[in-house]
């Protein structure tokens, strides 16, 4: 039997209520494993995590000797396993491992390590019970970390169980949490016998939750992905303890490839019954998908939350039911937000918490993480910054759960077809005193933005007008941060030779000052006109087949030297943009392409002194030959320039009416989806 210690307690009360149940992948485990168990190894801790002041002092690179550089890669490498994890642990089912005799796990992974930190900040639970089902010989050690990423054993169970299962657990406080930090525990089996470890569980006192159980709606939208959308509805009804939470899934389909032919959507319609309700409209783009959701959920009256899910991305289900549980615990209604992972590289975290700077109204990451962390190389227990508590000031729709009285009060999403408009909902939430909390342990695969670059495609549009209108939306007064963005996103385009860009830019400002009852009106129409703009410019010319242009002279090998710093690089970058404006170069009757570009390299760097280049376009599917309009490209400036001044001095009226416009709220809303007649 286990050994008894301080913190196991054998006390009914209080009564505990499991929150985050230790799961493991079924499928996919090569992808995905270090994000559930990995192979334990010697903790390494740097001196920045050990001494904060080590970090006021930059290295001198420069004089740094060949060995020194080595010396210094090889104090900081990571300790590597020996063995794969198969060699290590097994997996025995969704709730189930077994850690082999002699062997070391740890569970100090993205999708078992409890977020304590966030527990502490959100909520009132002030103590944490870990508990298990455990079968065989060896050692449980339960381990804390602070939000500096400093760790230290939390007490130990002992196991002898060798011939029937036997329940452990044990009782952590939640002290020295102000800044982030998880409860973890690993895993060590006797030198003789296998561990067997079923059913663990972190869990917190029912007596801390708000109310009661809450139940959600989820919100699908999805345009011609049916196969995808079918997939997610199958993993949502193969797992009963969402089930047990869920009112209905709100499955809104805007394409021409319906979801409810597939082969299959009969079978999990029928499986899913009266908790799955099917929508046909059309095509708003995600903001009027996801409306359609918040909409009905509204409508319906029986949830308590609705959670946004992307139609192609891959769900760990486990994270419904924990932000589920975490909106429960929080003190005040609270929108709970998932990471979100690579779909082609499983174990990349893309983003674990992100921020709007409210001088230029772009997204970055929270204080304190990274955009692509990669946990196949990067533990968690290795990666001190990963523990502080990241503050979120939104959360993409990619996952995100939002709570009915929230959009009972501040509305629905804005019309904005897509882009920005989970920016603005975060933001809208926050000046109405409720937060947005990206939680670790929940999170999607979803697919990566490196195949994408809005800036060369007709989604530019909806980029460059929505990042405007999400500023109006919330600044009254412009800095001259916005002016610069403008400029600088038209100038940009117009250097890499995508002057369909710098017309998108233009007809976007224009539709912005036309004010929020034309973005309204416009949106299930407005795809059509952007369309439309980009016609006849090189840029939008594609081809799959690249021999249907001629040889480059060419190919771009990075000629662009590395600058010291980002303000060296703008400032090459401005001199290019200025080059370009007085350039004579004209590549329009150009019988043979300068430069062949790949996608990797589609940045303004590579068109110094170029009149024409085969490009790459981001998804690696085609090419288009561009070419050099100074003409062209002065006028536009200008006429980029115009609006731009135009814009900035009628920006506070703007932003009067874009902030006191309806188009967000439940009865405009209503109004879109009554008068829609697709069946």
């Amino acid at each position: 039997m286990p050994r008894t210690n301080p913190l196991q307690s054998q006390s009914s009360a209080p009564q505990w209520q499991a929150v985050s149940r230790v799961v493991y992948p079924v499928l996919d485990q090569d992808l995905t494993m270090p994000l559930y168990a990995i192979e334990w190894t010697r903790p390494h801790m740097g001196e920045g995590t050990l001494d904060p002041h080590k970090d006021f002092v930059s290295l001198d690179f420069a004089q740094m000797t060949k060995t020194e550089f080595r010396s210094l890669l090889e104090d900081t490498a990571h300790a590597q396993p020996a063995d794969g994890a198969h060699n290590v642990f097994r997996v025995n089912g969704r709730v189930s491992l077994t850690v082999l005799a002699g062997r070391h796990a740890s569970l100090c992974t993205f999708f078992n390590a409890f977020p304590a930190g966030y527990w502490r900040r959100w909520t009132r639970v002030d103590a944490v019970q870990f508990s298990a089902r455990v079968r065989g010989r060896g050692t449980i050690m339960l381990f804390r970390s602070s939000g500096r990423g400093l760790f230290e054993p939390a007490g130990t169970i002992d196991v002898h169980a060798p011939t029937r299962a036997t329940t452990v657990h044990a009782n952590l406080a939640m002290t020295g949490l102000m800044d982030g930090g998880f409860f973890w525990f690993d895993a060590k089996a006797g030198d003789g016998d296998d561990l067997t470890i079923e059913d663990a569980a972190w869990s917190v006192p029912v007596e801390a939750r708000r109310g009661g159980d809450g139940t959600l709606s989820i919100a699908i939208t999805t345009f011609n992905r049916a196969p995808y959308c079918l997939n997610q509805l199958k993993a949502i009804a193969a797992d009963a303890n969402v089930r047990g939470r869920l009112d209905t899934i709100y499955c809104t389909d805007q394409g021409t490839d319906l979801v409810r032919d597939e082969p299959g959507f009969a079978a999990v319609a029928k499986d899913l019954g009266h908790q799955l309700t099917y929508v046909r409209q059309r095509n708003m783009g995600g903001s009027g998908g996801f409306a359609r959701g918040m909409y009905e959920t509204v409508k319906a009256g029986k949830s308590d939350y609705t959670m946004l899910l992307d139609d192609d991305a891959i769900s760990e289900p486990e994270s419904v039911m924990r932000a589920v549980q975490f909106a429960d615990y929080c003190t005040a209604p609270t929108i709970v937000g998932g990471c979100m992972f690579h779909l082609d590289n499983r174990t990349m975290l893309y983003a674990s918490g992100e921020r709007c700077d409210r001088a230029s109204y772009r997204t970055m990451a929270a204080a304190g993480t990274e955009y692509n962390h990669d946990f196949e190389t990067g533990a968690l227990r290795d990666t001190p910054t990963l523990h502080r508590r990241a503050d979120s000031d939104f959360n993409g729709w990619w996952m995100c759960l939002i709570p009915t009285k929230i959009m009972c009060e501040i509305g629905l999403a804005q019309p904005l077809f897509l882009k920005y408009d989970d920016v603005d909902y975060g933001l809208r939430a926050l000046e109405h005193g409720y937060h947005t909390v990206t939680l670790p342990g929940v999170a999607v695969w979803h697919q990566a933005w490196h195949a994408k670059d809005p800036s060369r495609t007709w989604e530019g549009y909806y980029f460059y007008r929505n990042h405007f209108i999400c500023a109006l939306l919330h600044c009254s007064h412009p800095s001259w941060r916005l002016l610069y963005e403008m400029l600088f996103d038209d100038a940009k385009a117009g250097v890499e030779l995508v002057y369909s860009a710098m017309a998108l830019h233009h007809l976007a400002l224009r539709d912005i000052m036309r004010g929020p009852q034309y973005i309204a009106d416009t949106l299930p129409t407005k795809l059509g006109d952007v369309r439309k703009a980009r016609e006849g410019y090189a840029d939008s010319t594609l081809t799959r087949d690249r021999a249907d242009f001629p040889a480059p002279k060419a190919e771009y090998a990075g000629r662009f030297t590395p600058q010291p710093g980002l303000k060296q690089v703008r400032l090459q970058a401005a001199k290019q943009i200025v080059r370009a404006l007085i350039s004579r170069g004209d590549g329009t009757d150009a019988t043979q392409p300068d430069l062949l570009i790949p996608s990797r390299d589609a940045s303004w760097p590579a068109y110094a002194g170029v009149d024409s280049a085969v490009v790459t376009s981001p998804d690696g599917d085609s090419v288009a030959w561009l070419r050099r309009d100074s003409k062209l490209y002065r006028k536009q400036t200008m006429r980029g320039a115009f609006l731009a001044k135009e814009m900035l001095k009628r920006w506070e009226g703007l932003a009067r009416d874009y902030q006191h416009s309806d188009m967000a709220s439940y009865e405009a809303w209503a109004r879109v989806f009554e008068e829609d007649t697709v069946q």
